[in-house]
């Protein structure tokens, strides 16, 4: 069975990016390009992980995972926050809004595939 990943991010380059190196490892990346889109797709199908950009339009990635975990398929799926926000604290205020793991930007996409499979390994 496929490993599907819900890759929330509003910026082309970075979907691209991602979704070239996970599908290369055998996953299948499902993209939204904004978090109203992420929880409609949610409508239909549980990922396996969800990496969230924080930076979105419209709704930010800190309240769109607090919306994901209130859903009852959602308790057992890790949010990993895939982020440019690296100051002092950034990491912290991930996890405290129920992100799963933090992944700065930008990407070390050499190290992206074993982060993702480490992250998969200690799903709740």
């Amino acid at each position: 069975m496929t490993t599907t990943i819900l890759y929330v991010e509003d910026n082309f380059d970075n979907r691209m990016l991602v979704r070239r190196v996970l599908e290369a490892e055998g996953y299948r990346v499902v993209e939204a390009e904004d978090g109203p889109q992420g929880l409609e797709w949610l409508c239909s199908e549980t990922p396996d992980l969800v990496l969230m950009d924080i930076n979105l339009p419209e709704i930010d990635g800190y309240e769109v995972t607090k919306r994901f975990k209130q859903l009852p398929s959602m308790l057992s799926v890790p949010v990993i926050a895939m982020t440019a926000n690296v100051m002092k604290g950034d990491r912290e205020k991930t996890l405290a809004a129920g992100c799963d793991g933090y992944i700065p930007k930008p990407i070390d996409i050499d190290a992206l595939p074993d982060q993702i499979a480490r992250f998969l390994r200690n799903r709740k």
